[in-house]
């Protein structure tokens, strides 16, 4: 009997130890995909901002006057 309780409790501890790696597995899975999505939502505003920031630079370069041409020097 002995020997049998000792198999039992061996392949309790093994389906306890599977069953706790598997939830571990899931939760880091979760942070993972957490994090994933946050740099994606990250790049996603500074794209954005990056875009605004180029199409403003655009803008006031083409309503800024055109430099004035330098006059050549005769000699």
């Amino acid at each position: 009997m002995s020997q049998d309780s000792d198999t039992r409790t061996r392949a309790e501890e093994r389906a306890e130890r599977a069953e706790r790696m598997a939830k571990e597995g899931a939760e880091a899975m979760a942070e993972h995909h957490a994090q994933a999505k946050a740099m994606d939502e990250r790049t996603v505003r500074l794209r954005a901002l990056r875009l605004a920031k180029e199409a403003a630079d655009a803008e006031a370069k083409a309503a800024a006057p055109p430099p004035a041409p330098k006059k050549r020097k005769r000699s």
